[in-house]
């Protein structure tokens, strides 16, 4: 038998040979596995930008994209894959690459959970996997990682509890940042044994009392908290034990108790975000020791008590020269505003203090602030006049001082703030006019001048706002004259309120021009006359107010069809006739008719008066129509049909071989009631042109129907097979968003020559063309916003992806551009002109329609075609694909295809690929910065513009197998509406609560955007 010795050398030599022989193995196969691994984790990607295409056999894996090794073993140390737009799931096979120090992941589409295989690599150091959708609990295994620096997994959907044991494994770690998830539970109070520099858990569902061992981290720097449900006190010595703090933000949790004046010892801090708590008492802080101190934040809170010196620290801050936010909106701070607020530092963006019990005067010195965006103190004590210095902050873009006890005039110097979005002035003492040069704040989106002893007409300047859409305010003051016709300019404007003034004069014609409003409040003036029935183009209308009026006639009965009107109030006028029994008027509760002595008939719950019986003359009246129309009609009929077949025998053979029986699908209509529509086709009436013909706008019948005719020009070749196509295309197909075919137009003209037309509903608000580039010739800047881009690209990608996935057989449409999106009063997008069409019919017997169908010579239009289309290609669906990614581009960057910059090989699809993703904010329409000009605004808008002009070049691809499908465009574009317009209603909340300051790497949750849009699916 061998002896302990012996088998201890015989181990060594087994072991020692054992490594030998591996290492030989190492240096022929260095990092096969790596290689295996990383084929493992694409084959569960989903690349549409084609990232991992290099990851193939043809190079070494470490001139793989994203891919990084260790100049030693050649093992992979990195995988670099962020911001790529990739989705799918992470493999576990992460965890055979067993080098790796550095993941990143953040901000593309991964879902599934977190693999728990990444436990297996000890060396790593930072792992990131940020604005991604991965979901599932964080995986325990995560603690074996001991190397960890950094663990970034904000804004995912992970769930469950923070693991108690990574407070004893991850002692390394500098970098906590899981906020904007579902976590839930207590923090553990093993954290407080790291020594970490960040921790961010921020916008979860996490409770209780934060462990004191946090407050003890001295080597922390950031610590948000906020949107949580942390309850307790701040410890009164937390400036003390947190000497490196930079950042503290605990708002919106149930925080109580004072603020510590210990922060004062705080010498780096920079924000202090404490708002939507319930801390009471005085502000104590002497934030004259913080040179680097920029945002404080303690709105909604209990603070104050309403006593002269509640504002000293107002006073102390103005020693911050890098302050740029002051938030103490809603608390109970008194005492007169200092005036020292004029000397707070020139960088100052933000001033709210509204809500509290604030008195004193506005300091002229305040003109001093000269980058202010926002100053808001209403609902507060202040008195005095509104000085014109405030004219001087050039880049304001909202004041509100409503709810004060402001006197004087409106200071006329306002309309040099051009960047103002939001003016509130209301419930004050303000008098004398409205200043005309209000008109000069082209931006304004929101007007409120309520409430106060303002004289005069309204300036016409003001209804040329165009970008007045949330809502013009002018009421209960004593303003007189007329409603001036220019009010029909605010066809955006949602909400218009001019009651309790002395206006006169007959309700303007031109009000049917505001098709978005959705209130109108006009009661308590002196209006005469009858409703107009153009109001009847108000389809939005949800609350009408014409009480304590002059107004006579009959109630019209459009009103009865305005099918969103939930309030209607025609109290105290002089109205007769009979009341509408439908809509509105079948609920008692829903309508008011007081005080009008002449009204009779309406529902039975209104017990109005029977109306009169109807005269016998009528009688016989009637009977005549009943008798004598259909002779008449018979006649007519005869005789029309003699002619059309008289005319058909002149046609060409030719023509009349491409004919088909149109009335076997659409209801017909005459040339003389067209012609009468459109006052014989007047060129007033002309709305645009094209090749195949011309589109004129009219009002079809007794009902009053808004249509658009489209005559075709049948002199010009392959008119008549884009008539046949649209009316193919159209009747076999039925979508929100595509262009809806009333009626059409197979007849002759007076002269006696053959006249084909397309009848569509009208859409009010026009085409994208002109709201992108004015083609209209219009003076007005239409500019939409970007969440108004959004939804038209959103409705676009529905109506295509419908025609293309929910088709049988699938449509191409073929000149997908601008011109063809059209627009209807609530500024819904319907895709038009199918002229160009075709059926992709499976089965090589099924042709015939698709001959018929497909599109004629040049197929689309120069800058929107497909460049496959110039080598002959047949059209196809991801022809339609790239003519929209074109377009999307287009809408983000307001540059056409065919501009003058794009020459010499450089394209719109170059142009904006370049620019990614460093570069993209040179690219898009400066209009859709301008209203996110702070910070933390504007990296969220920036960051939704780079995903949507990533979308663009993905669709505009020049080969065809590149480009993205239809349904992944949709939800990729609805995911970042969703992300944007939950981020930017969060931030409006935040501002109505307490400034939402600019924090790193901070999120929010996703809400949706409350608008009703399509899914895709037919309906």
């Amino acid at each position: 038998m061998l002896n302990s010795i012996s088998i201890t050398c015989l181990a060594t030599f087994i072991f020692s040979f054992s490594l030998l022989l591996h290492s030989q193995s190492f240096s022929a196969h260095t990092n096969e596995t790596d290689r295996l691994a990383l084929l493992a984790i694409k084959s569960q990607l989903h690349d549409p930008l084609g990232v991992t295409n290099s990851w193939n056999n043809s190079i070494n894996l470490c001139q793989w994209a994203g891919v990084t090794c260790g100049h030693r073993h050649q093992r992979v140390t990195e995988l670099d894959l962020r911001d790529q737009n990739i989705g799918g799931s992470l493999s576990p096979y992460v965890g055979n690459l067993s080098f790796l120090r550095y993941i990143n992941l953040a901000t593309n589409n991964f879902h599934g959970e977190i693999p728990k295989e990444i436990g297996l690599l000890f060396r790593l150091e930072t792992l990131i996997l940020a604005n991604n959708s991965f979901s599932g609990k964080i995986p325990t295994n995560l603690s074996s990682c001991s190397n960890l620096l950094s663990f970034v997994a904000y804004r995912n959907n992970l769930v469950g509890e923070i693991p108690e044991n990574i407070g004893y494994s991850w002692l390394k770690l500098e970098k906590l940042a899981i906020g904007a998830n579902h976590l839930t539970g207590t923090l553990p109070a093993s954290i407080g044994n790291l020594s970490m520099i960040y921790l961010h858990v921020g916008e979860n569902q996490f409770s209780g009392i934060v462990p004191p061992s946090i407050y003890n981290m001295s080597s922390l720097e950031k610590i948000l908290l906020d949107v949580n449900r942390f309850t307790g006190n701040l410890p009164l010595d937390i400036g003390v034990t947190l000497p490196n703090l930079r950042v503290f933000a605990i708002g919106d949790n149930y925080f109580s108790g004072s603020i510590p004046e210990s922060f004062s010892n705080a010498s780096n801090l920079e924000i202090l975000d404490l708002p939507i708590n319930h801390f009471t008492g005085k502000v104590s802080i002497n934030f004259g020791r913080l040179k680097n101190f920029s945002s404080l934040a303690l709105g909604r809170n209990n603070l104050g008590n309403g006593v002269a010196n509640d504002l000293d620290f107002v006073t102390m801050l103005a020693n911050c020269s890098k302050l740029k936010v002051l938030a103490f909106e809603g608390n109970r701070f008194g005492g007169v505003l200092p005036h020292s607020i004029a000397n707070l530092s020139t960088m100052m963006t933000n001033i709210l203090m509204g809500h509290n019990q604030i008195s004193g005067t506005i300091p002229s010195g305040i003109g001093n602030l000269v980058n202010l965006n926002l100053l808001a103190i209403d609902y507060s004590q202040l008195t005095g006049n509104i000085p014109h210095e405030i004219s001087q902050l050039k880049s304001l873009q909202l004041i509100n001082l409503g709810a004060n006890f402001l006197q004087g005039n409106i200071p006329s110097s306002l309309g040099n703030l051009t960047l103002l979005t939001d003016l509130a002035l209301e419930s004050n003492h303000l008098q004398g006019n409205i200043p005309p040069s209000l008109g000069n704040c082209k931006n304004l989106i929101s007007l409120t001048l309520s409430d106060n002893k303002l004289i005069g007409a309204v300036p016409q300047q003001i209804l040329t706002i165009t970008t007045l859409s949330r809502f013009l305010d002018l009421g209960n003051n004593r303003l007189s004259g007329s409603l001036p016709l220019e009010v029909g300019n605010l066809k955006n404007l949602v909400a218009l309120y001019i009651s309790g003034n002395q206006f006169s004069g007959e309700i303007p014609d031109t009000l049917s021009g505001c098709t978005g409003l959705e209130i109108f409040h006009m009661q308590g003036n002196s209006f005469r006359g009858s409703i107009p029935l153009s109001l009847r183009s108000l389809k939005s209308i949800k609350e009408l107010d014409l009480s304590c009026n002059n107004l006579s006639g009959q109630i019209p009965e459009f009103l009865e069809n305005l099918s969103f009107l939930e309030y209607l109030n025609l109290s105290y006028n002089h109205f007769d006739g009979e009341v509408p029994t439908k809509g509105v008027f079948s609920n008692k509760t829903r309508v008011q008719l007081t005080g009008n002595g002449k009204l009779c008939g309406g529902s039975n719950e209104l017990h109005l008066p029977s109306c009169p019986s109807k005269r016998s003359r009528k009688s016989t009246v009637l009977l005549l129509i009943k008798v004598g129309i259909p002779m008449i009609v018979s006649c007519l009929i005869l005789s029309t049909c003699f002619i059309i077949v008289y005319a058909r025998r002149r046609r060409s053979k030719q023509e009349s071989s491409i004919s088909v029986p149109m009335e076997q699908y659409f209801p017909m209509v005459s040339y003389s009631e067209l012609s009468k529509a459109t006052n014989e086709f007047s060129s007033s009436n002309m709305i645009g042109q094209g090749g195949f013909g011309s589109v004129y706008k009219g009002v079809l019948g007794e009902n009053g129907t808004f249509i658009a005719v489209k005559i075709l020009n049948l002199m010009q070749k392959g008119a008549l097979k884009s008539f046949v196509a649209e009316c193919e295309v159209l009747r076999n197909t039925r979508h929100r968003n595509l262009i809806k075919i009333i009626t059409v137009c197979c007849s002759i003209d007076f002269k006696g020559v053959d006249f084909k037309a397309l009848v569509y509903e009208y859409m009010q608000n026009g085409s994208l063309e002109e709201w992108l580039h004015q083609s209209n010739g219009q003076p007005e800047v239409c500019n939409l916003s970007l969440v108004q881009r959004l939804n038209i690209a959103i409705d676009v990608a529905s109506a295509i992806e419908y025609l293309h996935h929910h088709c049988q057989p699938p449509i191409v449409h073929g000149d997908l551009k601008p011109s063809n999106v059209l627009l209807d009063h609530d500024m819904v997008a319907h895709v038009s002109d199918f002229g160009l069409a075709r059926f992709l019919f499976a089965r090589p017997f099924d042709t015939s329609m698709e001959t018929q169908s497909s599109s004629i010579g040049i197929k689309g239009t120069v800058g929107y075609v497909p460049p496959e289309y110039g080598m002959g290609s047949e059209a196809s669906v991801t022809g339609d694909v790239y003519s929209f990614g074109v377009m999307l581009l287009e809408m983000i960057t307001r540059r056409r295809p065919t501009n003058c910059m794009f020459q010499g090989g450089l394209t719109l699809y170059e142009f904006c690929k370049m620019a990614l993703p460093e570069k993209v904010m040179e690219t898009v329409d400066p209009s859709l910065l301008l209203a996110w000009s702070d910070g933390r605004r504007r990296v969220k808008v920036e960051e939704c513009l780079v995903t949507v002009i990533r979308i663009g070049v993905a669709c505009s691809m020049e080969s065809p197998i590149e480009r993205m499908e239809m349904r992944d465009v949709l939800a990729k574009l609805c995911a970042a509406r969703q992300t944007l317009v939950g981020r930017l209603r969060w931030v409006l909340a935040i501002n109505q609560k307490g400034f939402n300051v600019d924090l790193d790497q901070f999120s929010v949750p996703h809400v949706d955007d409350g608008r009703s849009r399509g899914n895709g699916k037919a309906y």
